[in-house]
């Protein structure tokens, strides 16, 4: 569904991502381990069009996507949760979670279908959803973060660092929700970073680790 092929990109001049190759298979969960500053971020901001590629190529569903800008990228299926989550503080949770569909301008009977499936697999939401971003918790912010990237993630959803800076409950509520997030939405694949790999074992089925830019490693996971 989603693959980078031999990817070269740099921040500033400097090299980051030295040849990085992986593969998310259709409905497929798949995480990227590495220490802060391995390329796990920048790895995610090349699927999704963020920063140029000096090399190789990103394939979205069997499309060469490499010259695609982001919002197109969003358009083949994508959705995106950065680790800082980027909500709008005087927006309320709903309008953060409708934004990207409706500048995507999807029909409002799609919208409404899909924000129904957002509230139904993540209920805290639809009971936040009055509620101002800015009034929200960390925990609560990253929910809301999920359940953006899902509302235009029809084929794939991106989670950079999910659990960073969540309190320990916190942190098992969030794994919670991805752990169903296969019964919920068994058509979207997932890529997740993370630094800790002990969080992502019972989540995943397939991990690559990542160090100094480059694939270090890549193989099965157990899963639960």
């Amino acid at each position: 569904m989603l693959e980078l092929q031999s990817v070269v990109a740099d921040i500033a001049g400097a090299p980051v991502l030295r040849g990085v190759s992986l593969v998310l298979p259709p409905g497929g969960r798949v995480a990227l381990i590495g220490r802060n500053g391995a390329g796990k971020t920048t790895t995610l901001r090349a699927v999704m069009g963020l920063l140029p590629l000096r090399g190789g190529r990103v394939m979205i569903a069997g499309e060469d996507a490499t010259a695609l800008p982001a919002h197109h990228r969003t358009r083949l299926g994508i959705g995106y949760a950065p680790e800082e989550r980027r909500l709008f503080g005087l927006f309320s949770v709903r309008q953060n979670l409708l934004l990207p569909a409706e500048v995507l301008r999807l029909p409002k009977a799609e919208i409404t279908r899909r924000l129904d499936a957002v509230f139904t697999f993540l209920p805290e939401l639809a009971t936040l959803a009055d509620r101002r971003a800015a009034g929200l918790s960390g925990g609560q912010g990253k929910m809301v973060a999920l359940g953006r990237a899902l509302m235009v993630g029809t084929r794939a959803v991106l989670l950079d660092e999910p659990f960073q800076g969540l309190a320990p409950a916190l942190a098992l509520r969030y794994a919670e929700a991805l752990r169903g997030l296969h019964a919920s939405f068994p058509d979207v694949a997932l890529l997740v970073t993370e630094s800790n790999p002990s969080l992502l074992t019972p989540l995943v089925d397939q991990t690559y680790v990542i160090e100094r830019g480059e694939i270090a490693h890549d193989g099965a996971m157990a899963s639960a």
